[in-house]
């Protein structure tokens, strides 16, 4: 067999060289199954224009690093015999897989030849790879662009829009143009001869745009044309070109060049959303229309624009979608209903964070244009499925160029670094640092999300330590301040051409580190509500408490012989659904001993228990200033790692929750001093954004609260995003209730 050997692509470690057969196909990789986090799961292989799966004989941890390598992780921790992840589908592909670990492509590794096998998917492998990607590592373009026509696979290598005039194409995002195609290093045009509406819909939602319009070409480009051979037949609702059927080879004139007979190219005029609208000087236009109705879909937890789990609003609550026949043609409802375009991915089983409270739709079907996914057709009786189901999408968006307009640099990886923004001063482009002050996770989750690096996990105020030499002079951008939702950091707040940073941006320029996932908190409003209760409890009991600042200021007042202190008590049940542990922000090092508890708080401010009046003004809090983080419990598959007894490690493992019973020391609001009356308990996690979260707007839980001096009752407790905002506003409004309509606690 002859050998070839050629670099490794840039994203991988460059200058290495690799060997690999000349005649090896070209495949895809995925994780699969039953699977906790994005890094694991069952091995499955594109092969010949089908997926199917791996068996376990002669499988080994060098085979595990070659797939782990092929998907973008460092290495693999371990590999997984007998369908761990669950049974596959469809072919065997792989049998009796011998690697020796430098393959730059699980195809390399030798085999019984494709398809070849005597296994069943009882055996089918799984690997589990390390947290950490390559550096700058890039997914080659999907290899899902082989059109089958006349019984021939046809490749597209790529396709575009192209503005027809070259005023329109410095317009961002392009929504017009001439439909072209890569055919062997060479764009060619489609001839519009048989071009359809449905064959625009179809381009239109591979670029982001969710709807197309008619184009009457009132400007032709008189240069000869140079077409491709072949028509396009879609039906519309296809996520790709390459789902579509291709018609046969168009006339060829004597000189064998391809002709469009009393015809031209094929141009598309798209409709983008909302929130893409284009603009010849900015290149966006913030949307300053009327708010319109509030959807009835949105998408939670992704780390880019057009990503994220699928959440649908019924009865006033939101819920999640079962991923069970879960596909791209509904995740392109989804995905064009959110202003986007058709969907790159229906992502299955939770691997963008599971949601809480309902499941609202199962075994969608959809026909690929229906205005809303809950015009689809779905199961309502077998609802049987849990959040480890979890639906989510990953959306065609249109491309807007942020992420050419910020950079990183002197960083030790491509997913940290110095935040370098371009923006025009005195009439020309100039690269230029960020003032670092005030500057937060929240402004630094704006910028992951333009560079597309995912999330953030620091926000740095000083970066004298990287490398480069940065003056005070080179500050170009100052007073910034996010909301977090923002696309680009230009869009958030800040000082524009007078800029002030009092410090300098030299040592104190602004810099983020990036990661592909993050942790989200999510507090069970359900457990608060049930397990809250009065106490009067004497002072002689509550020395510990006064010690660590755990009452009310009056406290110090009380007698320690007679006097006592009423305390409303609950438990806090804090659930990790991200797709990362989460850790404290400071190291060991920095974490504080408490005597009366014996062990260390590893975070000094991690939740606010607030009461407030109707007016929401703050009447009282729990004084709780920091916690320790331990995995209490975990589902049924995930190990507890963290835990604060013996000085161990402090965290929350993804799939685990901490539990603050109600019967600790500081789980309490002191209310001693309140009157009788209608509160609003609130319970915010993480309030300064300290850690890194992938969602911070589910971080809130509140309660309507009514306390008659003796007694107290919490009800329609829950999570600050999970009601629809009609349902909101009404418990903002509170309507008080008599005591015959709530729970008595």
């Amino acid at each position: 067999m002859i050998k070839n050997c050629f670099q490794i692509r840039a994203g991988w470690r460059i200058g290495i060289l690799c060997c690999t057969p000349s005649n090896v196909p070209k495949i895809q990789l995925r994780l699969a199954g039953q699977k906790r986090k994005h890094n694991e799961g069952r091995v499955e292989v594109f092969y010949s224009g089908e997926w199917g799966t791996v068996c376990d004989d002669d499988f080994s941890i060098h085979a595990a690093n070659v797939v782990c390598k092929e998907l973008g992780y460092v290495e693999a921790v371990s590999w997984v015999s007998s369908s761990k992840y669950g049974k596959g589908e469809g072919k065997i592909w792989m049998d009796n897989v011998h690697c020796t670990g430098k393959e730059v492509t699980l195809a390399a590794c030798t085999t019984n030849g494709w398809g070849v096998t005597d296994c069943k998917h009882t055996e089918d492998v799984g690997v589990v790879c390390s947290e950490k990607r390559i550096p700058g590592f890039k997914f080659d373009k999907p290899f899902l662009n082989q059109i089958e026509v006349n019984n021939m696979n046809i490749q597209v290598e790529d396709i575009r829009i192209r503005a027809i005039l070259a005023t329109y194409r410095r317009r961002v995002p392009v929504t017009e143009g001439y439909v072209e195609v890569k055919d062997g290093g060479n764009w060619k045009q489609i001839c519009d001869k048989h071009w359809t509406a449905k064959n625009s819909r179809v381009v239109c939602g591979m670029f982001g745009f969710p709807g197309e319009r008619k184009y009457n070409a009132k400007v032709y480009n008189k240069r000869k044309q140079n077409y491709w051979a072949y028509s396009m037949d879609c039906t519309g609702n296809e996520a790709h070109i390459s789902s579509c059927k291709l018609g046969n080879h168009l006339s060829v004139d004597a000189e064998k060049n391809i002709t469009c007979e009393n015809g031209m190219p094929a141009v598309v005029s798209c409709i983008p959303g909302r929130a893409f609208a284009p603009s010849s000087n900015s290149g966006f236009r913030k949307n300053t229309s009327k708010p319109q109705l509030q959807p009835l879909v949105r998408l939670k937890g992704g780390a880019k624009i057009g990503e994220g789990r699928v959440e649908v609003l019924k009865n006033g609550e939101w819920g999640t979608v079962c991923d069970d026949q879960w596909n791209l043609i509904s995740a392109s409802v989804v995905c064009r209903e959110l202003g986007f375009g058709s969907a790159q991915e229906a992502i299955t089983g939770a691997r963008l964070g599971q949601g809480m409270g309902p499941i609202h739709l199962n075994e969608i079907d959809c026909t690929g244009f229906e205005k809303s996914v809950t015009d689809c057709k779905f199961n309502t009786e077998s609802l049987t499925c849990n959040h480890e189901e979890d639906a989510a999408v990953r959306c065609n968006v249109p491309a807007m160029g942020f992420q050419n307009q910020l950079r990183l640099s002197g960083g030790r990886n491509p997913y940290e670094g110095r935040v370098e923004v371009l923006m025009q001063r005195n009439g020309t482009l100039k690269w230029g640092t960020v003032c670092s002050q005030n500057w937060s996770t929240v402004e630094a989750m704006v910028v992951c999300r333009q560079l597309g690096l995912g999330f953030a996990s620091h926000a740095f105020q000083e970066t004298w330590y990287w490398h480069g030499d940065v003056s005070a002079n080179d500050v170009i951008m100052s007073g910034v301040k996010c909301s977090g939702t923002e696309m680009s950091l230009a869009h958030c707040r800040h000082d524009g051409a007078q800029v002030s940073c009092p410090r300098g941006g030299g040592r104190f320029a602004a810099g983020v580190s990036c990661s592909e996932t993050a942790p989200d908190l999510v507090l069970s409003a359900e457990i608060v509500e049930q397990t809250s209760y009065l106490e009067d409890r004497p002072m002689f009991l509550l020395q510990c408490a006064l010690e660590e600042n755990c009452l009310a200021t009056s406290a110090a007042n009380t007698s320690i012989s007679t006097g006592y202190r009423r305390l409303l008590r609950f438990s806090s049940q804090i659930h990790n659904n991200g797709q990362a542990d989460f850790r404290p922000k400071n190291g060991r090092h920095a974490w504080i001993w408490h005597d009366c508890h014996r062990h260390y708080h590893s975070m000094e401010v991690f939740t606010h228990y607030d009461l407030l009046n109707l007016n929401g003004t703050k009447v009282a809090e729990g004084h709780k200033a920091s916690f320790c983080l331990e995995d209490t419990e975990c589902e049924s598959d995930v190990e507890k790692q963290y835990e604060c007894a013996n000085f161990g490690e402090q965290g929350i493992t993804v799939g685990c929750w901490d539990v603050y019973r109600h019967d600790i020391d500081c789980q309490w609001i002191d209310i001693t001093d309140i009157a009788p009356g209608d509160y609003l308990f609130q319970i915010v996690i993480n309030p300064n954004y300290e850690v890194a979260e992938s969602d911070y707007s589910n971080n809130v839980m509140k309660c309507k609260s009514r306390y008659d001096g003796q007694r107290i009752w919490m009800y329609n407790c829950h999570i600050g995003d999970s009601l629809g905002q009609e349902m909101e506003q009404k418990f903002d409004h509170f309507s008080g209730l008599t005591n015959n309509q709530v729970s008595k606690r």
